[in-house]
C-alpha cells in the first residue's frame, strides 16, 4: 500500500445515473452526484465500525475472435477455495478482448515514466514477493485496528495468525485466506499491535461473490482490488498454466479506476496514464518461442489474461508469492520483453469521480 489519499467516491452510473459524460478516446466517466469518503488521520488509531456495501460489476465488453483461445480450464483455486467464480473479471480471458483507442498512446506513455521492460518482482531470493497463509475455518479471531484508512477498511476480527508472514519493504501486506468460508483478509502496512494487528487499512473478499468494494473505496492496495488473485504463484506455473490477471505497477497511473477497480491514486489527467484496474496483454504476435521453463508459462498468461493495474510502483513489475521452486535463471529471461510489446485493451469505461 503506497501512501496515497483517499479521494472522492462515484457511485452515479451504478445506483444512479446522473449527469454521466464520456470521454470519446477512453470512455473515461464523470459525474455530477457523488459521495465523498472523509480518511482518518494517520497518527491516530481508527476502527472501522461497519461493513462495506458491495457492488457486482459489469461484464466486460468482447469482440468477435481473431485468435484461438484456449479451452477453458477448471479456474484457479487455492486451499480448497475457488479464486472467485470462472466469470469474474481476474479469471476472464482478454486475449481477444477489443483495444482501447489509445492503445499506443498509453503505451507509449508507459515507456516515457519509468523503466521499459518487463519485471518478475519474485524469485529465489525469499525476502522478494508477496507472502500468503491459508488458515483453517476454525482459526481463532483477533482484533485488528488501523491508522489510516479505517474508513474504507471493514472492522476486525479478522483470522490473522499473530505469525503470519509480513511482506517485506514499506508495504508490509499481509494476505490470509480462509479455508471453508473461502473469504480473504488483506492488511496493508500491518503490524503487530499487542493481542492483534495494527495496519493502515484492510479489506475483506468473498471469493464466492463477484460483489466489488464500495466505488471510491481503497483497499491494501491502491486500486481497492484485492492481491492474492493477482499473484503469480509457484503451484500454478508447475502446473502449466496461470488462467488470471497478474497483478502489475507503474509509476504514473492516472486519476481513474476501471471495475473491478474502485479507487485511485493520483492526480494525474492524461487519458493516456493508466487507470486502475487497467488491463493490458502481451501482444499474441509477440514471440515467446525462445522463452523456456517458468518464463514461457507466465508469458502465455500474459497474453490470455493479461496484467491489470493495481498499485503505483516502478514500471513493468509484476508480484508472484514466496516460493522455494522459483528459478531466477528461468524469471530472467522475461525481463528481455519490452514494454512495447503489450497492449491496452477496453474492458470498460474510466471512472474519474
Amino acid at each position: 500500500m503506497n501512501v496515497r489519499v483517499a479521494l472522492g467516491a462515484a457511485m452515479a452510473g451504478v445506483l444512479l445515473a446522473v449527469g454521466t459524460q464520456v470521454d470519446t478516446v477512453t470512455h473515461a466517466v464523470d459525474r455530477s452526484a457523488h459521495h465523498a469518503f472523509a480518511v482518518s488521520a494517520v497518527g491516530g488509531a481508527a476502527v472501522a465500525t461497519s461493513p462495506a456495501v458491495r457492488l457486482t460489476p459489469p461484464v466486460p465488453p468482447t469482440s468477435p475472435p481473431t485468435s484461438p483461445v484456449p479451452p477453458p480450464s477448471s479456474g484457479p483455486s487455492l486451499g480448497g477455495c475457488a479464486m472467485y467464480p470462472a466469470d469474474n473479471a481476474w479469471n476472464s480471458n482478454i486475449r481477444n478482448a477489443p483495444l482501447l483507442a489509445n492503445s499506443t498512446q498509453m503505451i507509449n506513455y508507459i515507456q516515457a515514466h519509468g523503466s521499459d521492460n518487463l519485471h518478475p518482482d519474485f524469485g529465489e531470493n525469499p525476502s522478494y514477493g508477496i507472502p500468503f497463509v491459508v488458515v483453517p475455518q476454525n482459526q481463532p479471531l483477533v482484533p485488528i485496528s488501523y491508522d489510516a484508512y479505517g474508513d474504507e477498511s471493514e472492522p476486525g476480527p479478522f483470522p490473522i495468525p499473530l505469525d503470519a508472514p509480513v511482506e517485506g519493504g514499506s508495504d508490509r501486506h499481509v494476505l490470509v485466506l480462509r479455508q471453508g468460508t473461502c473469504t480473504l483478509f488483506e492488511l496493508g502496512v500491518a503490524r503487530r499491535n499487542g493481542s492483534g494487528w495494527l495496519a493502515a487499512g484492510g479489506a475483506v473478499f468473498d471469493l464466492t461473490s463477484n460483489a466489488l468494494r464500495p466505488l471510491g473505496w481503497t483497499s491494501a492496495d491502491a486500486a481497492g482490488l484485492p492481491i492474492l488473485p493477482g499473484l503469480v504463484r509457484y503451484d500454478e506455473v508447475a502446473a502449466g498454466h496461470i488462467d488470471h490477471a497478474i497483478r502489475i505497477t507503474f509509476g504514473s497511473t492516472r486519476r481513474g479506476f476501471v471495475l473491478p477497480a474502485t479507487h485511485f491514486a493520483s492526480s494525474i489527467t492524461d487519458v493516456n496514464a493508466p487507470a486502475m484496474g487497467q488491463r493490458l496483454r502481451l501482444k499474441a504476435g509477440y514471440d515467446i518461442s525462445r522463452l523456456t521453463g517458468q518464463a514461457r508459462v507466465i508469458a502465455v498468461a500474459m497474453q490470455n489474461y493479461g496484467v491489470i493495474v493495481a498499485d503505483n510502483g516502478s514500471n513493468w513489475f509484476f508480484q508472484g508469492a514466496p516460493d522455494p521452486g522459483w528459478v531466477d535463471d528461468d524469471l530472467n529471461q522475461l525481463k528481455s520483453i519490452p514494454g512495447s510489446a503489450f497492449e491496452a485493451v477496453d474492458t470498460g469505461p474510466v471512472r474519474t469521480s
